[in-house]
């Protein structure tokens, strides 16, 4: 099933469902491209608006970031599952033989790499978009601040639910698998307590001044 092409309510059946996948990974994917469709509509608010002309540079940079996430976010919702059935796939091999164990052991470990490197690529787009929003919330259209408010936390969510995916693929991992992912890991979860907080801090102040 591709999840891009089932209504909401089918998607959240499928979440709440006892199957393996969509989890965590794939809602935090779909937040992604949540994330992005509001801070694009704020952007597209504010472009052309002479009253906002001190915020067509920020509207700019955030369309740029957010356009190609509208579908990348329902398509990285796709791979996360396809990434989690491959680990499935790979603890349902055969044990029988040393060969055969040999087999499934490193099955697991490629497909646990994969399911990892899904959620580290969400994280890294949901990081690039939780930039723009502090100044999209302080120069865009002031009458749609609290819808890039709703779009930083849904990004945070993004990046902090991916960050949680990453981290528990990794765990099931030799350190030498993933060393590139497991050396940014700390500055990830830095970056995204740092941004969601300007963020907001961004969104109360302008809703203070309107």
């Amino acid at each position: 099933m591709k999840w891009a092409d089932v209504t909401l309510k089918e998607f959240q059946s499928a979440l709440a469902s006892s199957d393996p996948t969509p989890g965590g990974g794939s809602a935090a994917a779909v937040a992604l491209g949540q994330a992005a469709a509001l801070a694009k509509m704020v952007a597209d608010l504010t472009l052309g608006n002479d009253k906002y002309s001190d915020g067509w540079t920020i509207s700019d940079s955030v369309n740029t970031i957010a356009t190609p996430l509208l579908e990348e976010g329902l398509e990285l919702a796709q791979l996360d599952s396809q990434a989690f059935d491959a680990v499935v796939s790979g603890f349902k091999l055969p044990k029988s033989t040393e060969q055969e164990k040999e087999i499934r052991r490193e099955e697991i470990r490629t497909s646990m790499l994969g399911a990892a490197k899904v959620p580290y690529d969400t994280a890294c787009h949901a990081l690039d978009l939780l930039k723009l929003l502090p100044d999209l919330a302080m120069l865009g259209n002031e009458n749609a601040v609290s819808d890039v408010g709703v779009a930083s936390l849904l990004a945070s969510a993004a990046l902090k639910g991916a960050i949680f995916n990453i981290e528990i693929n990794l765990n099931s991992l030799p350190e030498s698998y993933g060393i590139e992912m497991r050396a940014h890991l700390p500055e990830l979860s830095s970056e995204a307590k740092i941004h969601s907080r300007l963020c907001m801090e961004a969104v109360r102040q302008r809703l203070a001044n309107e």
